[in-house]
């Protein structure tokens, strides 16, 4: 009886090619339905992806060009060190000292000076010996000037009078681009401006002069036309679109990403992509800002290339303070998101560094029973409290940068390094003798 069952257990080889086909038949038909079950999630999943790190440059440059455009305070620390650049103080202080003595020729107001005495009765040899050091005094009297105009334009007088200057040339342009500003207005085609303000200045003053009389007149609010309105209409639909792209364009590129990260049937993979894919674009901005630097550099004389530079450096570095920012964000992220993830290389690093922890641990002598049940119950809560404490510490940052970021994410490490070596859900009191 035996034998017999054995027989019919027992497959013959037909049998088991059949088998084995019939086992490649199922494998592949799975397949095909797990390809058709996923088949648009990666796709669509991608496509979001890359157009949320497509916009995150723009989203980053339209908001940089936003707040010059809008907010004062902004605009004038970007603009304010550019008079303290020495390269910009040397070219002013060039342009200047230039500009003076084309109206101003020394050499020749010194000739005269020497023909003048000639005509007076003085010999010879002496006006012509006058006439030889002509050259030399001209040299040194601009010599002269040209330091005196370069401690002038490198002094603190200087320096806040251009902040005072560019603080109230911005705000009233903002004013008007924004329609606040009451002595400008449009009508019809012609931009007109309110004359009222300097007629109220001008009473006053005759007023203070004793011309009492001026104050029986009324106000009044005459105009005159100074401009095209074409131009200003543009300028303000120009504010108004930075402003709604400034406000709305972030949030877009963010949704994108998230959803994107949302739809993936890997979610963690797609975390890493969608983190590495935001990095590179911050880095392909970079890269841009380098070519046009190059670009606007090149495009001028060479004895204005220095000043040029320092003046692009000046103007864009808040830009690239934020753009090195974001890059560090989501190469973070990326790391982040790849060391909790299930690839044996983040999990035998994980293991390394729990495996070191309870070596330490051990090591150390610690002995905290009812603290290491208390964080072993608690662990996961303690986890996501400090990765909430570290996103909020660089939310509330004031312009936080890329160093900012790396020590906030090093705090983090730590922080849940001592979380794991406080782990011990096994301790148990020393036994004693």
């Amino acid at each position: 009886m035996s034998d017999s069952t054995d027989h019919l257990i027992e497959p013959t080889a037909d049998e088991r090619a059949e088998l084995e086909q019939l086992r490649l038949e199922v494998a592949r038909l799975r397949a095909t339905r797990e390809r058709r079950r996923v088949g648009w999630r990666p796709i669509v999943s991608t496509i979001l992806i890359v157009l949320g790190c497509i916009l995150a440059p723009l989203a980053l440059a339209s908001v940089w060009v936003h707040n010059q455009i809008s907010d004062t305070d902004r605009f004038t620390a970007t603009m304010s060190p550019l008079i303290r650049d020495p390269a910009v103080q040397a070219a002013v202080t060039d342009r200047v000292t230039e500009t003076i003595f084309t109206n101003v020729n020394v050499k020749a107001i010194a000739t005269d000076a020497v023909g003048a005495l000639a005509a007076q009765g003085v010999p010879p040899a002496v006006t012509d010996r006058l006439e030889a050091l002509t050259g030399p005094l001209a040299s040194g009297v601009q010599s002269f000037v040209h330091g005196r105009v370069a401690n002038l334009v490198a002094s603190d007088q200087i320096a806040q009078t251009w902040d005072r200057v560019i603080r109230v040339a911005h705000t009233q342009a903002v004013a008007v681009l924004d329609g606040s500003a009451s002595a400008i207005a449009i009508q019809g085609d012609k931009v007109v401006l309110d004359l009222a303000p300097f007629i109220d200045v001008a009473k006053q003053q005759l007023a203070s002069d004793g011309l009492t009389i001026v104050n029986r007149i009324p106000e009044v609010h005459p105009t005159i036309a100074v401009a095209d309105a074409a131009g200003l209409v543009q300028a303000r639909s120009w504010y108004t679109a930075s402003d709604r792209l400034a406000t709305w364009l972030p949030w877009i590129a963010i949704v994108l990403l998230a959803a994107g990260v949302y739809i993936a049937q890997h979610k963690r993979r797609a975390l890493i992509g969608a983190a590495l894919g935001f990095a590179f674009s911050m880095l392909v901005l970079a890269i841009g800002l380098a070519i046009g630097r190059t670009i606007v550099v090149d495009a001028v004389p060479s004895r204005s290339a220095a000043p040029v530079s320092a003046a692009f450096d000046i103007v864009l570095r808040f830009l690239r303070d934020g753009l090195r920012t974001l890059f560090a964000v989501g190469i973070v992220v990326a790391i982040g998101a790849f060391l909790a993830g299930p690839s044996s290389t983040a999990v035998h690093i994980r293991q390394g560094v729990v495996k070191g922890l309870t070596w330490l641990r051990s090591r150390s002598g610690l002995r905290a029973t009812g603290l290491g049940k208390w964080v072993h119950s608690y662990r996961v809560a303690l986890r996501a409290g400090a990765v909430a404490i570290a996103v909020l510490v660089f939310l509330f940052l004031d312009r936080p940068s890329g160093l900012a970021v790396l020590l906030i994410a090093l705090v983090l490490l730590v922080v849940l390094a001592v979380i794991q070596f406080l782990d011990a859900p096994g301790d148990r009191p020393a036994a004693t003798g």
